[in-house]
């Protein structure tokens, strides 16, 4: 075998130059990682990261578990998908755009679509203005432009926010429409949900005992409260 013969070739090269070429080789090979990775990540170490840490990024990640709590309640490989084709058209538009490091615009994802699911709930933002939600993801980009941020990245994730709300629930509500967003089916199958859900007691359930179905419609919502930065 041609696999086995470049094997045999590689292990006769002295230790220290095959240590180097395969650390050469498995670096270069381990750069498909920055297409996931690049959503992790929100800026170098210094006062504007640890402010944004304190003051700016918790907001999305609460208005993130507001969308699995409600209108993806029961429905975690949609809101699995939901993450997947975001991404993937994250990563094709921010490539257009030259921009590679998408934390920030998941985030505003998230909120945009929770404000749109959740247009008359009222938002305080930061104890400073009272608004509608649809307005919140106008306030964070704004807010960012003070910070002295590009708002490029705040524009990709509100437009993709927008295709996917568009798409999911305007669409398939229009005389002749269609959903044209469906969940894969190996999402559906309950072998990934095991790896997001844990029991009421802290534990792992059995397989069995977990099912990625789809629940209540994206309209529902189980918001009474007005949700403060």
């Amino acid at each position: 075998m041609a696999w086995q013969g470049l094997m045999a070739e590689f292990l006769q090269v002295p230790a220290v130059t095959r240590a180097y070429t395969a650390a050469c080789v498995l670096t270069t090979a381990a750069v498909v990682w920055r297409l996931v990775t690049n959503f992790l990540f929100f800026g170098p170490l210094g006062f504007s990261f640890f402010f944004n840490m304190l003051f700016v990024y918790p907001a999305p990640f609460r208005y993130c578990r507001m969308l699995e709590e409600g209108s993806f309640r029961g429905r975690t490989a949609d809101f699995v998908f939901m993450f997947l084709f975001g991404g993937v058209l994250m990563t094709l538009l921010g490539l257009l755009g030259s921009l590679f490091f998408l934390g920030q615009a998941l985030t505003v994802m998230l909120v945009y679509v929770w404000s749109r699911r959740n247009p008359q709930v009222r938002v305080n933002f930061f104890g400073l203005l009272t608004f509608q939600a649809p307005f919140l993801p106008w306030a964070l980009m704004g807010f960012s432009l003070l910070l002295g941020n590009s708002i490029l990245v705040d524009l990709l994730g509100i437009a993709v926010g927008h295709i996917y709300y568009f798409l999911e629930d305007v669409l398939p509500n229009q005389p002749g429409g269609k959903r044209l967003l469906l969940t894969p089916s190996f999402l559906q199958q309950g072998d990934l949900c095991p790896i997001f859900q844990l029991s009421s007691q802290g534990t792992w359930p059995r397989l069995h005992e977990v099912r990625c179905r789809r629940g209540p419609g994206p309209g529902s919502s189980a918001l009474s409260a007005t949700p403060k930065l």
